[in-house]
């Protein structure tokens, strides 16, 4: 594996073809076996299979027509002013989602605005001018309006039953919509493990001087905290959002080009190893974040240890325990697929 010095941050193959339910229970917090995405239906499921938590919807095809399916099964309290939460990525990123699935999500929702934030750490979309280059260069502003959330100040949102924050700072755009679809690439993480709907609302709604700051509770010093006590921030920055907007929010994971890398590193990402899987929804972040896991745990050692390595050297399933501990959501979905 190459090995390369960069900025913090920076620093299945068969599944039953009809509409299929399983009650699928929370990955444990230590390593699971794999033993192939085909064997999902007999993976995990609940000891009490009548008692369903979350909804989750899937499909393995990898599309504009694939996403539009899957978010028409979420989207009845979709309204009003609605903000489409992406990560414009950093230039000519190779593993960002395929402009013309992001298109057609734009297109199918009227009165919908792109939108994310300037980072914390020095780049390519640290400044706001800096931001919109990187924009115009993935090519995000011809077809869509993007809005910089921070571009004009913050705004306090409060977290309700934290145990690290009473209000974390978020950019002031997001005050002026309605609705929020969170649109996420599922991927591996540099400190969170892995980025999923949680990290991508978490770090990506909070503005890049004040909030980001808070999250990664980044010292006078510059050292930037790991482990579970930054899982729980992410969590709670998360909570805010989705208290926010609730229950006007919902969640798309797109599973492909998983690299154990964020977007955030750009090309300097690794290349997958992990296959293509499929496009999950949902109105519970914690299920949709879960549900990527148990897919992508149930594919073979060989394809996954590097990403699960990742995962769990991070801690980053604690994002899934401490989000159903403080209510943020279910690790226990029924999860249906969809052709």
């Amino acid at each position: 594996m190459k090995k390369i010095l960069i900025p913090i941050c920076v620093v299945a193959t068969t599944l039953v073809a009809c509409v299929c339910y399983f009650s699928l229970k929370k990955t444990s917090d230590s390593s699971i076996s794999s033993s192939g995405l085909e064997d999902i239906s007999n993976a995990g499921k609940s000891n009490e299979p009548n008692v369903f938590h979350s909804k989750v919807y899937f499909t393995q095809d990898i599309s504009p027509e694939g996403l539009l399916k899957v978010y028409s099964k979420v989207s009845k309290n979709i309204g009003g002013r609605v903000v489409i939460k992406f990560h414009s990525g950093e230039p000519k990123g190779p593993n960002l989602i395929p402009r013309e699935m992001v298109k057609a999500l734009y297109d199918a929702v009227p009165n919908s605005t792109l939108a994310d934030t300037n980072t914390l750490y020095k780049g390519a979309r640290y400044t706001t001018e800096e931001h919109r280059k990187t924009i115009h260069i993935n090519g995000w502003d011809e077809f869509a309006k993007v809005d910089i959330l921070d571009e004009e100040g913050t705004v306090n949102f409060p977290v309700k039953g934290g145990r690290h924050f009473k209000e974390v700072s978020m950019g002031g755009h997001l005050a002026n919509y309605d609705s929020m679809i969170v649109l996420t690439h599922f991927k591996g993480h540099t400190m969170g493990g892995f980025g999923g709907s949680i990290k991508n609302i978490a770090i990506g709604c909070a503005d890049g001087r004040v909030g980001k700051k808070q999250v990664h509770a980044v010292t006078a010093i510059g050292t930037w905290p790991k482990g579970e006590g930054f899982m729980e921030n992410m969590v709670e920055s998360a909570k805010a959002v989705v208290d926010h907007f609730a229950p006007r929010i919902v969640y798309l994971n797109v599973l492909r080009r998983i690299s154990i890398d964020c977007d955030c590193v750009g090309t300097y990402a690794e290349e997958p190893k992990v296959r293509d899987i499929g496009i999950l929804a949902s109105d519970d972040i914690v299920a949709v974040d879960q549900a990527s896991i148990d897919l992508v745990y149930k594919l073979p050692e060989k394809e996954v240890d590097e990403l699960k390595e990742r995962i769990e050297s991070r801690k980053g399933l604690h994002q899934l325990k401490y989000g159903a501990q403080i209510g943020l959501g279910s690790r226990e979905y029924q999860l249906e697929e969809i052709n």
